[in-house]
């Protein structure tokens, strides 16, 4: 059969394009496994983890040395089960999937009720088998409270009995480091008491995204398998827009060979091409990105998003369980010293989300081409920013009270008014960090290229700082021209509108460089 990208489910190499599972994780695994330990696997959603846990116990399997076995604790996983109910299904759910894969007398016995105890069940099982039992425990923070803690507690129960009587090495494999798994099993109880089930795990590591050469070698495949050829300047654009994520690597290159050319190996694959995927996966809010969109309310995620958008600081150090909670899911990420959105599919789609609402709803005579658009086809950007000045007069107060996220309205205002806008043929790329105080949009519309920063007017010398930040980030854009567009601060300013909508051209020397710079206030 045709081998294809996977989007869904386990990577299969006789099916799929498939990156090493292990990703170069293999020796400190098996390191771990010979000195019968316990250890978390965590990473975002649909970066392998599943995958690799399938791939290590075929393995680890076909070694002989040891019998593996790769369960979910999913059907456990909802609030109302008790911990009865909860032993029960995950006891099911490793005999089903132990049936599956392993030899007769290899598999855990079939008498198992309602009074059966995980740990009683795992107890009974090692004791029956003279190799040693490695088990993979997959969606461990599926559970929640008391069935989390019960869980967790009997595993360490076992812990002392290993490797003859309870499983000699165990991974618990999710979403989140350990310590969320503390979190979360608290609830509104400030303490678990002694004996704490978290102190058992030896190491805890993150599933990383694909490496660049990785990303390079998934598209090659395709190309050696088809002849059709994935250039290097569009091999190099799936890198930049996904950072290697894992599911958005394969869902560009799927969405490339299979919905915009149909599985016609015969077709040249362009940038353009990425372009189009990158939309339609934006348009489409596929399940990946539907799940990152439903995280946006979540009151430990929502004010790092927001410090991302406006620039402002936020404590971000590995003692800010907010923080390592949002990086671990896979939302953002520390880049060139900067904390970010973790690639640029999910910096375009966030701010969209958040105010798409507001997009749709700029009346429709300012997405009318006839009054921005010159005759060569090019954007007058004056005349686009100068109507937006009297738009954001005359709907500000009212429509920025809608936003969820307030604090970064004036700046999702203005890029939903833009969107509407370019969305008829150009693009915006958004460069967005915590900490540095702006938000630049990068806008590209019939070969024009047009920079404009955006900054809330808080302090005395925002404006100077402004046009050194903009002067430098022409400077990589490889620009002369750019705008500085500068908000008063929401509730704050004594000034009149009048006082407020300023327009200003200016000349401003940038090492020996003189850039053009157009400041608009408002």
């Amino acid at each position: 059969m045709q081998k294809y990208f996977n989007t869904t489910g386990v990577c299969k190499p006789e099916m799929h394009y498939i990156v090493n599972p292990l990703r170069g994780l293999k020796k400190k695994i098996y390191q771990l496994i010979e000195n019968k330990q316990y250890f978390i696997i965590h990473a975002s959603r649909q970066t392998g983890k599943t995958t690799l846990l399938h791939h290590l116990a075929k393995m680890i399997n076909e070694e002989s040395k040891y019998i593996a076995v790769v369960f979910s604790l999913e059907s456990a996983g909802y609030k109302s089960i008790t911990e009865k109910d909860a032993n029960f299904k995950i006891i099911e759910a490793l005999y089903l999937k132990a049936k599956e894969v392993l030899n007769k007398n290899e598999i855990p016995s079939d008498s198992y009720n309602n009074d059966t105890t995980f740990f009683s069940y795992l107890s009974e099982w090692t004791s029956s088998q003279k190799k040693q039992i490695i088990l993979l425990i997959d969606e461990i923070d599926a559970l929640y409270d008391d069935v989390l803690v019960s869980i967790l507690r009997q595993l360490r129960n076992g812990f002392q009995e290993r490797p003859a009587g309870f499983p000699s090495s165990i991974a618990l494999v999710g979403l989140r480091d350990i310590r969320e798994y503390r979190e979360k099993a608290r609830g509104e109880d400030g303490s678990l008491g002694s004996g704490s089930p978290f102190n058992i795990k030896a190491e805890s590591f993150r599933l990383e995204n694909f490496s660049k050469k990785e990303v390079f070698k998934l598209l090659e495949q395709h190309t050696i398998s088809t002849k059709q050829i994935f250039p290097e300047t569009v091999k190099e654009k799936i890198f930049d827009y996904t950072s290697g994520q894992p599911w958005l690597v394969n869902a560009l290159a799927r969405e490339i060979v299979y919905s915009i050319y149909d599985n016609d190996f015969t077709k040249k694959i362009t940038l353009q091409n990425v372009e189009q995927a990158k939309e339609n996966l934006i348009q489409r809010r596929d399940t990946h990105l539907d799940s990152l969109i439903d995280k946006l309310q979540n009151p430990r995620i929502k004010p790092i998003v927001q410090g991302i958008i406006t620039g402002d600081t936020i404590i971000t150090d590995n003692f800010n369980n907010d923080y390592l909670y949002i990086k671990d899911l896979g939302i953002i990420d520390y880049i060139d010293g900067e904390v970010k959105f973790a690639n640029k599919i999910y910096a375009e789609i966030i701010p969209r989300v958040l105010n798409y609402s507001y997009q749709i709803n700029i009346p429709k005579d300012f997405s009318n081409k006839n009054w921005y658009i010159k005759e060569n086809g090019s954007i007058d950007m004056n005349k686009l920013l100068k109507k937006y000045q009297e738009f954001y007069r005359e709907n500000s107060e009212s429509w920025l009270e809608l936003f969820s996220y307030k604090e970064a309205g004036q700046q999702l205002l203005l890029m939903a008014f833009l969107q509407r806008i370019i969305n008829s043929g150009g693009t915006i790329d958004r460069e967005m960090a915590m900490g540095n105080g702006r938000t630049d949009l990068k806008i590209t519309y019939n070969n024009d290229v047009f920079i404009l920063e955006l900054k809330v007017n808080r302090r005395t010398n925002v404006k100077e700082k402004g046009l050194l930040q903009l002067s430098r980030y022409l400077d990589k854009a490889g620009q002369k021209k750019g705008y500085l567009i500068l908000f008063e601060p929401r509730g704050k300013s004594t000034k009149t509108w009048e006082e407020r909508i300023k327009w200003k051209e200016l000349k401003y020397n940038y090492e020996n460089t003189e850039k053009l710079i157009t400041i608009v206030e408002m």
